[in-house]
């Protein structure tokens, strides 16, 4: 598209890769260049702080509170070089379009732009949710001005997170570890994830028992000949099931008037139903109609890629970026569900050429959204352009999981404006008379459907993988009122209570959403957020939190509970959302909040309470460390309370009758003895500490396992979990595991192996033992000081006397290890044109440019690392500087001592003497700088 004759105009997009999509949509006179996201934020430490305002009160906040909030901006490091290309740019055209994201961040992204750049020719904002020729043309075309109140309400949430975290988190500092952070979301996050595990450790499990019947019914016609069906009521009375029992007790609950089967109970049943005539006693038949899901929105397609394809929500909304800034789909950050007349329309083409027409429905379908304060009027999440493209289109375009990803879009928006899917449901109950005379009624429900609709093109998945999928059919046979049916097969089973299920990403991003907390820009930053701060870790899907995150929401729980509370963080985007509006001033609303005065802005209950910083100032001394810091489990049999303790070397037990002291630390631990206290191994989930695994940790400290008994020696052998690892002991013998062992399927014949070492295998003619031993560098074989290393594991156990002198025989040869190839190459970074590898490093994967290095952040991986991700990790890691380096404390000169000793000083020597045997001075150790 030309621009006006003579006139050039500067397009500044976020990244790179937007960059080079929109150029090839515009024509000559056009410059479109990447601010590579924010370009200016408030100072992240103080070497960030200008010299000016060191001084001021407010500097360590870079918020000038006493003065209307102002805000002390300033451009990263990272950014000053792009920064410089762009001012250059500014003064070389005659026009500027600001084509950041249109939300809330983006808007401010635009302001900060303009701020920053200061230029002396007009300024447009220009504002698309789709990266196509027709969008950005159009974008061109109708510019409009920056939105102030999208910008105030932008820079409140930042000012308001940032007096959160820096006022909360040294509390945390202080009373529970170091380095820790709080967050307005992330610690409200945090503690749904807490009360969960909550939920589970105090849950207790019920087994009740139920019949399933294999009944079969003469003459079924077309329908099936058998059926299952399930025992429901005796003698009028229903029969327990899973939601009749109380979590805490495993108990039936109080009033619930059922039936509560044991094993017994339902064999016995069982067995007097053998033989007997069953009667079905009623059918009743209903229509069943399935409406479609509405498209995606930023949270329900974290919680979809999570379930279909087993997405992070990081990895979901990467691999969305990249398939947005390439112009295959619409704006992924939305929670708006509504789809353009243009989108409608392209979806029910491809229906009808796909489907059929029968598969559209007569009028299109336009959706609600039931998300709490959604903000942004952008459509939902679908496949870019006028004409959808199929996902075969695109295939051979995209990657694996940006193909994956794809097709979820495309099939989900394509279902959201199909028929409905129809059929029939069926529920029957069937009944028995026992030999003893008792009435047993038993249930079957069956579904039909004639017209799959919607569900030809997407079906929703589940959080619970036992759910039947919505495309499911249960057909039973054509049955009728007093048909007479007989029983092939009557089967006893028995089911256990389950506690609630841990929560996922996606459960979690819905959690969140269902509470109107957070934004669809934030879940996948929180997400991360509370995993990379060590409060929440994953097994498989499952999101666990650790026992520091217990310490922490334990804090808040009890000092600020208004600041974890949900009502009043949904709140507070509630009142955001009022500014962004226009509807409320946001100096208003950070005043109420931080200084608590109150004018009808903010949460009246922390207005009251004087202010956040009232709040946490007042009233510190009387958070007490060690209670914050102390879990408690239960009551053991000995009468002992067991409790964890959070520690600054990690989690540990603790036990002691009431009222009774812990020993006295001995040096180096943290408190008690091995006798009342016990490591706590790593990934251990909280609900895992039941009383019988505390027990089994208490045993020698970590737990142990025996083995069996030595044969030579006729002691135990145990296999014991250390804070090294695991190993065998036996008497005063200790050994290592070997890397390829595993405590899980170790043996006794394999301890006994490793009890041997290390193994003498013979003399040398020179009177020299030689051994064979396992080291913290692998196997080998050592005389004297001569050592020699061994190429496996198993050579210690077989290698002989002369293949040992052999090797000891031949010269040290250090080899250098071929350098390993790179993980993936990635092309050239932006900002520096210099070649990005990945490689594998000693601590995990790392991105380098053959200067500066970076490691890869929990939860991303080599191949889904974008470039631009990448570029922004080394440009961080250059403006941090290399890192001090550290210098060895000056040697102090002793202090004479004084002529005269005591005389408990010169007992005390004495006795040090006699206890001490004389012995050479041994050179010093260097002490190693990092901290355990």
């Amino acid at each position: 598209m030309p621009s006006n004759a003579g006139t050039t105009r500067l397009v500044i997009v976020e990244s790179p890769a937007k960059a080079k999509t929109i150029s090839g949509y515009l024509g000559p006179g056009y410059v479109v260049e990447a601010s590579f996201g924010h370009v200016r934020d408030l100072p992240r430490n103080a070497a960030d702080v200008p010299a000016k305002y060191k001084g001021e009160p407010w500097a360590r906040l870079g918020v000038d509170v006493d003065n209307g909030f102002h805000a002390l901006y300033v451009v990263s490091a990272d950014r000053k070089q792009q920064i410089s290309k762009l001012t250059k740019l500014a003064k070389e055209v005659d026009e500027i379009f600001l084509a950041t994201d249109e939300d809330r961040e983006g808007e401010a992204i635009a302001w900060h732009l303009v701020e920053t750049l200061k230029p002396k020719v007009p300024v447009r904002r220009m504002v698309f949710h789709e990266i196509t020729k027709p969008a950005i043309q159009a974008a061109v075309a109708n510019p409009r001005e920056i939105d102030r109140s999208l910008v105030d309400a932008q820079e409140a949430r930042r000012i308001l997170d940032r007096l959160y975290g820096y006022e909360v988190s040294p509390v945390l500092w202080k009373k529970v570890m170091p380095k820790l952070s709080a967050g307005r979301v992330q610690s409200v996050a945090t503690r749904i994830v807490v009360e969960r595990e909550r939920q589970r450790m105090a849950f207790r499990t019920a087994e009740y028992w139920d019949i399933l019947a294999t009944l079969a019914a003469a003459n079924a016609g077309e329908g099936p000949r058998t059926f299952n069906a399930t025992l429901v009521a005796l003698n009028g009375d229903r029969i327990a099931t899973g939601k009749d029992f109380e979590p805490t007790t495993g108990k039936v609950r109080a009033g619930a008037g059922v039936v509560h089967l044991d094993s017994s109970g339902a064999r016995g049943l069982a067995a007097r139903l053998e033989g007997r005539p069953f009667t079905v006693t009623r059918v009743e038949e209903k229509p069943y109609r399935r409406r479609p899901y509405a498209p995606f929105i930023t949270s329900t397609l974290q919680q979809e890629a999570a379930r279909k394809l087993r997405f992070s929500s990081q990895q979901t909304m990467r691999t969305a970026q990249r398939l947005y800034e390439n112009g295959y789909i619409t704006y992924m950050r939305t929670d708006s569900v509504n789809l353009s007349e243009t989108a409608i329309a392209a979806a029910r083409r491809q229906i009808v050429e796909l489907y059929g027409e029968r598969s559209v429905p007569p009028e299109p379908r336009r959706y609600t959204g039931k998300v709490k304060n959604a903000q942004e009027a952008h459509e939902a999440i679908r496949p870019a352009g006028d004409n959808f493209r199929t996902p075969g289109d695109v295939a051979k375009e995209l990657s694996a999981e940006e193909y994956k990803l794809y097709e979820l879009i495309w099939r989900r928006t394509i279902a959201s404006q199909m028929t409905d899917a129809v059929g029939s449901s069926v529920s029957v109950r069937i009944r028995a008379t026992t030999t003893a005379g008792e009435e047993a009624d038993f249930g079957a429900t069956g579904k039909t459907i004639t017209d799959p609709g919607f569900l030809r093109a997407y079906v929703e998945s589940s959080d619970d993988e036992n759910a039947e999928a919505e495309d499911a059919e249960r057909r039973l046979p054509n049955l009728v009122k007093d048909q007479p049916l007989t029983a092939d097969e009557l089967a006893a089973q028995g089911h256990h209570t389950q506690p609630p299920a841990r929560y996922t990403e996606a459960s979690l991003v819905k959690a969140l959403e269902e509470l109107g907390i957070g934004r669809p820009s934030t879940y996948a930053s929180i997400m991360q957020t509370i995993q990379d701060r060590g409060y929440v870790f994953k097994r498989g899907q499952a999101m666990i939190p650790s026992f520091l995150a217990f310490a922490v929401i334990g804090l808040m729980e009890r000092h600020y509970p208004r600041l974890i509370d949900y009502d009043f963080t949904a709140s507070m985007e509630n009142e955001l959302d009022e500014i962004a509006g226009g509807d409320h001033a946001a100096v208003d609303f950070l005043t109420a909040f931080y200084f608590g005065t109150t004018n009808g802005a903010g949460d009246q209950d922390i207005a009251r309470s004087g202010g956040l910083k009232k709040l946490v100032t007042e009233n510190l001394s009387d958070i007490d460390a060690r209670s914050v810091n102390s879990i408690p489990l239960f009551t053991d049999d000995e009468g002992r309370e067991v409790v964890v303790r959070v520690g600054r070397f990690g989690p540990y037990l603790q036990r002691a009758l009431p009222g009774e002291q812990p020993a006295p630390k001995a040096e180096g631990e943290e408190g008690g003895t091995p006798g009342d206290r016990a490591p706590i191994p790593e990934g251990l989930a909280p609900d895992e500490l039941t009383p019988e695994k505390v027990h089994e940790l208490f045993l020698g400290g970590g737990g142990e396992r025996k083995l069996g008994d030595d044969p030579a020696t006729g002691e135990p052998i145990l296999l014991k979990s250390g804070r090294f690892g695991p190993y065998v002991a036996s008497g005063d013998r200790k050994s290592s595991l070997l890397r390829s062992q595993s405590p899980d399927s170790l043996t006794l014949d394999e301890a006994l192996k490793l009890l041997s070492l290390p193994r003498l295998i013979g003399v040398a003619p020179d009177g020299a033992e030689v051994f064979a031993n396992n080291g913290r560098y692998g196997p080998y074989v050592k005389r004297g000081d001569e050592f020699r290393s061994l190429d496996s594991e198993d050579k210690m156990f077989t290698v002989t006397l002369d293949e040992a002198l052999a090797l000891l025989a031949a010269p040290k040869t250090r080899q250098r290890r071929a350098a390993a190839p790179p993980l993936r190459e990635m092309g050239a970074d932006p900002l520096t044109e210099k070649p990005l590898v990945i490689k594998d490093g000693r601590f995990g994967p790392y991105v380098t440019d053959g200067e500066t290095n970076a490691s890869l952040r929990r939860g991303q991986t080599p191949e889904e690392l974008t470039l631009e991700e990448a570029s922004e990790m080394l440009a961080e890691k250059r403006a941090k500087g290399p890192a001090p380096k550290k210098t060895a404390a000056k040697k102090t000169t002793a202090k004479k001592a004084p002529a005269k000793a005591t005389k408990a000083t010169k007992a005390t020597a004495a006795k040090a003497a006699k206890a001490t045997p004389a012995k050479k001075a041994a050179p010093k150790k260097a002490t190693s700088a990092r901290s355990e």
